[in-house]
């Protein structure tokens, strides 16, 4: 079974949201959609300051298997990219919910925070796939 922290939020595309101040987060592909992918081989990202709307593609992250389109899970203003994805992809693979986070955003309406799934909704919705 996959790894689900209790303390984030998730999206039914396989994102995650860490909030770390009123209006700021984090965000990145859960661990059942790192397994999904594979080895992650290349990560492209928007650039620090680019507004996006939730359920927006933001970006892509391609693996051996084939390229998933990233969706944000927040309105917001992207703060910050994890430059070190430019370098070390795999760290998706290998820390999904730490080092490998992809990108920091101050959102514009975290109210829409309430319409993620929890941890234990997310665990329910990915039981019936096969890992």
């Amino acid at each position: 079974m996959a790894n689900v922290p209790k303390d984030l939020k998730y999206t039914k595309d396989h994102e995650w949201v860490r909030t770390t101040g009123k209006d700021k987060a984090q965000v990145g592909i859960t661990d059942f959609a790192q397994k999904q992918l594979g080895d992650i081989v290349f990560v492209d990202i928007p650039t620090g300051g680019k507004q996006l709307e939730s359920d927006e593609a933001f970006g892509t992250v391609e693996s051996v298997k084939s390229v998933s389109e990233l969706f944000m899970p927040l309105t917001g203003t992207v703060t910050a990219v994890n430059e070190s994805l430019s370098d070390e992809p795999d760290l998706i693979n290998t820390d999904p919910y730490g080092d490998g986070w992809i990108v920091e955003l101050t959102a514009t309406r975290p109210d829409e925070l309430k319409q993620l799934l929890t941890a234990a909704q997310y665990e329910a919705f990915i039981s019936d796939r096969s890992e």
